[in-house]
């Protein structure tokens, strides 16, 4: 092989060198400006995450308590993403317990994303809102350390109905206590909730309010509070399955402020009522407000969940995937 002189290799570097300068951006023409009237290509959206609530196996039935462990487990087999906690159903509030829970999600590849709770603040005792609010502290701090980043909240109800069968029989309606007007349960609401702020910023644990009967029946019931209260830390779950007319309309009212979504199936027929949810037209509205939250599979019919949450999650991975 020849070699390569000193002089061979400055004349190459220079010759290289003013290649490069030609194709140095900076040395070139400016890009022309896009055409206006060609629209954006829109951002690709990400499929919506897929969870089941441990309520979906059991449905308050006698003969399917299950374990929130075993519920975990049927979770991972059945492919979920998440799994939402049913408070009642936990066995144990020990710390142990607690992270044995969230290792056992952990080992499936599952999120813990959800924590559906009970409380009420409709009441003229003032010691029984306190109770709640304390009940409601302590559900935001099991949370936190389940590493769970939303809890469902309830505003609660009058409680003049016999039992919760009435209730359903007169479409979740029922008067108010003698004496006591909706206004005063809004106040009793919001303040109860608003005492509930501290430790929801603190424990980075969002509260959603959901339509669960009571003065939270409506969409306007569950606003009202919400944009009273106007925290980042309040927000809403929005059940599919609890509005019992003008469902869209109100789908529509609550989307913009919801951070968690409680999506009802009815195989084999509800308890109480078999609402007919047109879930394509759910997805529709929600993607209009760039929903990007968790879609929380609640099972609410007669069927075997082992036939009927298989065929549920097929429908919400079709919908909202």
């Amino acid at each position: 092989m020849s070699q390569i002189t000193r002089r061979d290799a400055i004349a190459s570097a220079i010759g290289i060198s003013g290649g490069l300068a030609i194709a140095n951006p900076l040395h070139a023409d400016p890009l022309p400006e896009p055409d206006a009237k060609t629209p954006a290509a829109p951002a690709k959206r990400r499929p919506n995450r897929i969870a089941v609530s441990t309520y979906s196996y059991w449905r308050y039935r006698r003969d399917s308590k299950l374990s929130i462990e075993q519920c975990i487990d049927l979770a991972a087999d059945a492919g979920f993403d998440g799994v939402e906690i049913l408070h009642v159903q936990m066995q144990s509030e020990t710390n142990a317990t607690l992270q044995r829970l969230k290792q056992r999600a952990f080992k499936h590849g599952l999120d813990l994303c959800g924590f559906s709770t009970h409380q009420s603040f409709v009441s003229p005792d003032l010691e029984f809102r306190k109770k709640n609010v304390r009940h409601t502290i302590h559900c935001i701090e099991l949370a936190y350390a389940l590493g769970i980043p939303t809890i469902r909240v309830n505003t609660g109800r009058w409680g003049t109905s016999k039992n919760f069968d009435e209730l359903m029989k007169n479409k979740g309606i029922e008067p108010r206590l003698p004496g006591h007007t909706d206004d005063e349960g809004f106040k009793w609401v919001i303040d109860g909730l608003t005492e509930c702020l501290e430790a929801a910023e603190r424990c980075g644990v969002v509260l959603g309010l959901e339509n669960h009967w009571g003065l939270g029946r409506t969409a306007d019931g569950v606003l009202r509070v919400v944009n009273a209260i106007n925290s980042p830390w309040l927000q809403v779950t929005l059940d599919t399955g609890n509005f019992l007319e003008r469902q869209y309309e109100q789908y529509e009212q609550l989307a913009p402020k919801t951070v968690y979504v409680q999506a009802k199936t009815y195989h084999g027929g509800g308890t109480w009522y078999t609402p007919d949810i047109d879930y394509e037209r759910v997805a529709a509205i929600l993607r209009k407000v760039n929903y990007g939250g968790y879609i929380s599979l609640g099972f609410e019919g007669q069927e075997k969940h082992e036939t009927a949450i298989p065929k549920s999650l097929a429908l919400m991975r079709r919908v909202f995937g």
